[in-house]
């Protein structure tokens, strides 16, 4: 609150005491505290939330009031302040918190984030301890706490992006290539966003040859290419030298001619300099590419047109 920054903690503390099962006004509160001095006030207004019943007709378990879980999150934001970090931690043990995997990364307690990480299924505490891992040098353990040979399938593609990210970085886009094919080749895993982002590192590593490879043998096994996975072979065949060759097939595919198609050819000529043809291409689909269109009659000049275009909405 402004008059706790212009040094009326005392009076900031006291104005909100009584909002204090307002989630909103509780979290000001604790902020106000630590200048007021009366931390333990604070506290002990939110340990009483926490040992509240659940399910009570207090006003705390309205939607917008302080819950025990919510209480939980403040008190521990208290102790935290006061370098109580134990206490802080085992109140955040007590509930499925997120921030839990924080306040261990942001003290270094790796071994304790290490086991936490071991238990907590949504995958928050590995990310944190793979980021604090790499953040000291520790490449390899990071790479090592995303790659857990006992996570289940369905984590290791939705967790897939942090590893293959760091490999990127570390300059490793081999091993990152690696970790998607892993991931696209086993049951089930040829969806469409990991087939996207493998091409993409294929294309990254100039080995596009490699990615128009990889789709061929998605189409034979699956007998059939919807555009979704048809439009990635697009900039692969561009990066190979072949973009006429890409746009002419683009073009007589059968949704060549939707407004996703058009866009799809469009950035293939965008690519080439032909913005006039660029514009031809868009100009029957308004309505699906209006923002794309108007940019590209305005490197034609033609700012009048892409102004009349906008206002159409």
């Amino acid at each position: 609150m402004s008059i706790a920054r212009h040094g009326r903690g005392e009076e900031a503390f006291t104005l909100l005491l009584p909002q204090i099962e307002d989630w909103f006004l509780a979290a000001a509160l604790v902020d106000v505290a630590e200048g007021a001095g009366r931390d333990e006030d604070a506290a002990a207004l939110l340990a009483a939330r926490i040992e509240a019943p659940q399910g009570s007709e207090d006003p705390s378990c309205r939607r917008s009031g302080v819950k025990p879980d919510n209480a939980v999150y403040l008190l521990a934001a208290i102790r935290e302040r006061q370098g109580r970090i134990d206490d802080a931690i085992a109140l955040l043990h007590s509930r499925d918190h997120g921030q839990l995997a924080d306040l261990l990364a942001r003290h270094g307690r790796i071994e304790e984030l290490r086991a936490y990480a071991a238990t907590e299924h949504h995958g928050r505490a590995a990310q944190r301890l793979a980021e604090l891992l790499e953040e000291r040098g520790d490449v390899e353990g990071a790479i090592a706490v995303y790659r857990q040979p006992g996570d289940p399938q369905a984590r290791r593609r939705s967790g897939a992006v942090q590893p293959k990210e760091l490999l990127v970085r570390r300059g490793r886009g081999i091993e990152a290539i690696e970790v998607m094919r892993s991931l696209g080749d086993s049951p089930g895993g040829a969806e469409d966003w990991i087939v996207r982002s493998l091409c993409a590192l294929y294309a990254d590593q100039g080995r596009a040859q490699d990615g128009l490879d990889y789709l061929d043998a998605l189409k034979a096994h699956h007998g059939e290419e919807e555009w979704g996975f048809f439009e990635m072979r697009l900039p692969l065949m561009a990066a190979c030298g072949r973009r006429q060759e890409a746009i002419d097939l683009a073009r007589a595919h059968p949704e060549g001619d939707t407004w996703y198609g058009a866009s799809s050819i469009a950035e293939l000529l965008a690519d080439d300099g032909r913005i006039e043809e660029v514009v031809a291409v868009l100009e029957p689909h308004p309505d699906g590419n209006r923002s794309e269109l108007a940019w590209y009659l305005v490197d034609l000049g033609r700012v009048k047109d892409a102004v009349a275009l906008l206002q159409q909405r």
